[in-house]
């Protein structure tokens, strides 16, 4: 028999080791080859952030251009092949809200008739959140009308952040991650208010009675709550405090402030009940209107809010603006997800 010339095959861990020692002697070389199959874009209503997420994960940002025609009509090009891939599309609920979710929509449009294997939309605060039931005749149910649109776009799954209302998860018939920042909460009052263990955790209003009582179970302190009624959207008519602040840092959570009005008259309310500091934290801080001088002329000594919306220029404006960064909750969220991984970890610890 004639011998044959054979080419050895290397087997697998020998090519990793081939690899990772060529990588090693490059060390200005970046390995991104942990998460393949996965592209992240960023809308335009939140760079930052997206730049977060990817930092965080390692990969690039995908390349994306996003422009208006004369007309104001949005157009959206994908600089990048997205076939078979797992695409994640961050944009928040804010700025220009409607101008920023027809983005979004086209964004998920574009990449599902590119043939991406899967779209998820990332959206840390999600518009129309606060129009999610019918409470006056001929009102409309404008959280049902976005969850809908995102749907036919042909969104597979959504990732966001505290819900106005968790039942909004239920308007969709494709996956929901409502993430919570209620562990990011928690680390922040632990290492930045002295003197927590002698503090009350205070809803502005009866529909964050859940969530305050959930921080205040965690945290081993009391809570209370204010009860308020409104004339209007945006004005509040009266406050009725029910618990016991006297002698302890007030510190009001809220799901979301727009114009301020109602986070301001409940820290007056505090201290007049003899609460000795107030603090707000805030997951979504809109801060329209005259929400910035209405703080400005307020009793906190902070205001904390997260980065699911650009907080940049409202800490310029104003000094008592704290943010809590929260974009390594949303990659870890990613990364579990394109990884078939569980998410639930992240309703109760940050990240690190």
């Amino acid at each position: 028999m004639e011998s044959k010339n054979v080419m050895p095959v290397l087997s697998q861990p020998v090519r990793a080791k081939s690899l990772l020692r060529a990588n090693l002697e490059r060390p200005n070389v970046v390995i991104r080859s942990r998460m393949p199959n996965i592209k992240v874009f960023s809308g335009t209503s939140h760079p930052d952030l997206a730049q977060r997420i990817v930092d965080r994960l390692g990969i690039d940002l995908g390349k994306v251009v996003t422009k208006k025609f004369s007309n104001l009509e949005t157009c959206v090009e994908i600089g990048e092949s997205v076939r078979g891939e797992d695409v994640y599309i961050v944009q928040s609920g804010s700025g220009e809200v409607n101008d920023n979710l027809m983005e979004l929509l086209i964004m998920i449009n574009a990449c599902k008739i590119a043939s991406a294997s899967r779209v998820t939309a990332v959206i840390p605060c999600f518009p129309y959140a606060r129009q999610d039931k019918k409470d006056k005749s001929r009102a409309p149910i404008s959280a049902k009308l976005v969850a809908n649109m995102l749907s036919v776009a042909g969104a597979d799954h959504i990732i966001t952040m505290d819900l106005h209302a968790s039942q909004i998860q239920g308007f969709f018939d494709i996956p929901v991650d409502n993430l919570y920042a209620e562990p990011a909460v928690l680390k922040w009052i632990k290492e930045n208010i002295a003197e927590w263990r002698n503090s009350i955790i205070v809803s502005p209003d009866a529909g964050g009675a859940k969530r305050v009582t959930s921080i205040a179970d965690r945290l081993n302190v009391e809570f209370a709550l204010i009860h308020k009624e409104r004339k209007k959207a945006n004005e509040v008519a009266s406050m009725v405090l029910v618990g016991d602040v006297k002698d302890r840092v007030a510190i009001l959570v809220d799901d979301m402030a727009d114009t301020c009005g109602t986070i301001c008259h409940a820290a007056e309310k505090l201290l007049e009940a003899g609460a000795t500091r107030v603090y707000a934290i805030l997951t979504h801080g809109i801060f329209s209107g005259p929400a910035i001088s209405r703080i400005n002329n307020a009793c906190f000594e902070a205001v904390v809010v997260t980065n699911t919306i650009p907080q940049d220029g409202h800490m310029k404006d104003c000094p008592r603006i704290q943010c809590i960064d929260v974009s390594m909750m949303f990659a870890e969220a990613v990364r579990r997800t394109h990884n078939g991984e569980s998410v639930s970890y992240l309703f109760s610890n940050v990240p690190y």
